[in-house]
């Protein structure tokens, strides 16, 4: 469900952001893979993915801006063409709320090669994702020198952290597979751990080097304080 009290306290800062950058569409690239569906405190990744959408895509429309959806996971899955009237944004927040994917995988590069062939003229562009797959930058970058891009990060705390839950049966949401896992080996856990460690390393770094803003939230958070923080840090540097 939508919590509207987020919405009404995020629509004043969001708007003003747009005000300043009037005549741009807004997209929402929201990544739906199965990876998404893991959660281990208050919601699953792609639960507070779909939050987040809908409560931008209320913000934008009340500016009365243009609004766009593409959906993917290892392929775009749903493309909404961007328009600003509200029964069109009633459809993109159905589709985000309740789309179910098909793909098995991620492919961050299918679903920004798909934005750059749709937006012809700049746009801003929420990229919602975990941003746990790989071999995505030459396309993030790409599309970051044409759009003004804006990544929304979504992790799990135990992504980093897994408890000692001793032998357990896992599916991988990405392949189907199903395999055992020791989690109450330190060594096992702690290569997990590593893994996502590395990979948060150098999605960071490469914002960086690519001046990519990015705003980091989680499942065991309100996401309206990091939200705040960022359009408040940008509407001074404007």
């Amino acid at each position: 469900m939508i919590d509207w009290n987020v919405t009404a306290r995020c629509n004043a800062p969001f708007v003003k952001i747009l005000e300043e950058e009037r005549e741009l569409t807004v997209y929402l690239l929201v990544d739906v893979s199965r990876s998404g569906h893991f959660g281990t405190v208050d919601h699953f990744k792609s639960e507070l993915a779909a939050e987040i959408a809908a409560v931008l895509g209320f913000s934008a429309v009340k500016n009365k801006d243009k609004v766009g959806l593409i959906l993917f996971s290892d392929h775009v899955e749903k493309y909404i063409p961007p328009k600003k009237d509200r029964s069109h944004i009633l459809r993109v927040v159905r589709e985000v709320l309740f789309h179910q994917p098909e793909g098995t995988g991620t492919s961050l590069e299918s679903g920004l090669d798909f934005l750059m062939n749709v937006a012809k003229r700049k746009a801003v562009v929420f990229l919602i994702s975990d941003f746990l797959d790989e071999g995505y930058w030459k396309s993030l970058k790409l599309a970051n020198r044409k759009h003004d891009m804006i990544g929304i990060r979504i992790a799990d705390p135990a992504e980093k952290n897994l408890p000692d839950m001793g032998l357990i049966k896992v599916h991988d949401s990405e392949t189907g597979d199903m395999f055992w896992a020791d989690l109450s080996s330190t060594e096992e856990r702690n290569a997990f751990s590593q893994s996502i460690t590395n990979k948060w390393e150098t999605f960071e770094n490469e914002c960086g080097r690519s001046r990519l803003d990015v705003i980091n939230v989680g499942t065991d958070a309100d996401f309206v304080e990091p939200l705040m923080t960022y359009f408040q840090r940008r509407e001074k540097r404007y």
